[in-house]
């Protein structure tokens, strides 16, 4: 059986974090002789010494450091569990938010969707449309349940989805389609890029950029596509976003000598997936599903 109890380990930790016993007598709502008696009781039952008081700041000894760190992670947990408790009382989620990076196959995504919205007709749905890092960034920061993104979190639930084939293309009429030689990325650096530009607030991650000096950074892919299609620049566009484009001959592709294509692989990320409602377990079933 546990010697302390959850609350005695949250005080310990707000004592810390105000700097004494009267900082976290307000944060959590409690008397500072309840807070200072809490904390004895954890030493008592601990046998060791946690914080030593100088003047009125409390300081902690090299043992209640080291205990801090593993105090932190259970409440940490012991909140998750809570959350889990919470979501499971209150039955179906009304809003399910997803983070989409724009490559991710949007036949994949509608069906995902609309089978989940048969399941769950009054299901609100908010979907943000996302860059590199941009979903990684909406997921951290709890602006939404689920992000489909090609940056991979590992210490969190992740599942690889598919992979989406890029091919570099310049319109038809573009010079670098004059050369003979097979090209080099060289030559690529001779004319304009266009590339879109990460989501994330803070952006610095630019996938497939060359460096080049002519460049045009743009927000959106169907940007890109527009200006490529218009003769403005070249791109690595995926593939199946522009088929239609190179059926018609409007785009070709850039003859290269090597990494005319490149193959990108998108993750579902949540995290915790015990958080999720049975809406979002339905769609990410059905993600997992189409892609596999």
């Amino acid at each position: 059986m546990a010697k302390a109890t959850l609350e005695q380990w949250r005080m310990f930790k707000a004592v810390v974090e105000h700097g004494g016993f009267a900082g976290a007598s307000a944060a959590v709502h409690k008397s500072q002789s309840t807070v200072h008696h809490a904390v004895q009781k954890l030493e008592g039952a601990l046998q060791i010494k946690l914080l030593e008081v100088k003047g009125r700041k409390a300081f902690l000894t090299d043992n209640g450091r080291l205990i801090l760190r593993r105090a932190k992670f259970l409440i940490e947990e012991a909140s998750k569990i809570e959350s889990v408790a919470s979501t499971l009382s209150e039955g179906i989620e009304s809003t399910l938010k997803i983070a989409v990076d724009e490559v991710f196959p949007h036949s994949i995504l509608y069906q995902a969707l609309a089978k989940t919205s048969e399941l769950y007709p009054l299901l609100k749905i908010d979907l943000v449309e996302s860059v590199l890092t941009g979903a990684n960034e909406l997921l951290n920061n709890a602006v939404v349940d689920l992000a489909i993104s090609s940056i991979p979190v590992y210490s969190i639930s992740c599942t690889k989805l598919c992979n989406v084939e890029f091919v570099a293309v310049a319109h038809k009429a573009h010079p670098l389609h004059q050369q003979v030689e097979q090209l080099n990325f060289h030559d690529l650096k001779l004319h304009r890029q266009v590339v879109v530009r990460d989501s994330s607030t803070y952006a610095s991650h630019n996938e497939g950029c060359l460096g080049a000096d002519m460049r045009w950074t743009v927000s959106h892919l169907r940007n890109s596509i527009d200006m490529v299609s218009q003769n403005l620049g070249y791109a690595w566009l995926p593939s199946m976003q522009i088929s239609h484009l190179i059926e018609d001959e409007t785009l070709k592709t850039l003859n290269l000598e090597q990494g005319t294509t490149r193959i990108l692989d998108l993750y579902l990320m949540c995290n915790d997936i015990d958080r999720l409602g049975p809406a979002a377990q339905e769609f990410k079933a059905q993600l997992i599903a189409l892609t596999s």
